[in-house]
């Protein structure tokens, strides 16, 4: 199994269809993950914030084993759905930064302080254009 493989994880989560006083919307949690809840209005809402829920969750830690979601209880509102979550992908796009020092025009620093423009983000920005480019 390579590098990329181990980073690919896939866990299942029970997805509740809710209807109370704050309307209509899913509600996503799992056994696998403890305290990891979160919602979403839309069933696709619900599950791309399960997986940024439980990428946040277990980033910098060793990852939970996959319990054997058959073996769970749910209620009449609850069904099992299966989450990706690419762990590289996630923690390229929110991981760990770290403190860079640059040298740019003079003009363009003045440019940038004028407009108000955040030049580290900036640069990230055309960074990850090129890498996604390569």
């Amino acid at each position: 199994m390579n590098v990329m493989q181990k980073q690919i994880l896939i866990y299942p989560v029970i997805v509740t269809e809710c209807n109370d006083e704050s309307g209509h919307y899913y509600g996503v949690s799992s056994p696998n993950i403890k305290g990891m809840v979160t919602d979403g209005k839309t069933m696709t809402e619900a599950i791309l914030h399960a997986e940024d829920a439980i990428a946040t969750m277990i980033a910098g830690t060793k990852y939970p084993t996959v319990e054997d979601p058959t073996k769970w209880h749910l209620g009449p509102n609850d069904s099992i759905m299966w989450v990706t979550i690419n762990m590289a992908k996630w923690l390229n796009q929110y991981g760990k930064t770290v403190r860079k020092n640059i040298t740019i025009p003079e003009e363009l620093n003045n440019w940038a302080k004028e407009n108000k423009i955040n030049v580290s983000q900036v640069t990230t920005q055309a960074l990850r254009h090129l890498q996604e480019e390569m």
